[in-house]
């Protein structure tokens, strides 16, 4: 019997405690790291609508939307970011949002 990836451990603890928004993260990063952005994507967005106060989730859902060339849809998740962000008082996460969204032009 083989052990059971991250992956898989995240994937089985989600389906227990699915509004837990540090597995979610952890399942969409994990995504990321396979080059599944289109995967990651959506654990992102399901992430931002169980726990929409958890910046760090806008940040990777946008970069990994520019990653899929859907830079439009990445501009409306950086704004939506940087706003949460700055009403957090996370400047720096705001001021980072705010460099993907200008390099995005």
């Amino acid at each position: 019997m083989t052990a059971k990836t991250r992956k898989q451990q995240l994937q089985e603890m989600l389906t227990e405690e699915p509004n837990d928004p540090f597995l979610r993260y952890g399942l969409a990063m994990e995504l990321v790291s396979e080059g599944a952005d289109e995967e990651a994507v959506q654990c992102f967005q399901e992430l931002c609508t169980v726990a929409p106060e958890y910046v760090p989730g806008y940040l990777q859902v946008g970069q990994a939307l520019v990653r899929l060339g859907r830079v439009d849809e990445a501009r409306t998740v950086f704004a939506r970011g940087i706003a949460l962000a700055r009403q957090q008082g996370d400047a720096h996460a705001a001021d980072e949002m705010a460099g993907f969204l200008a390099n995005l032009g």
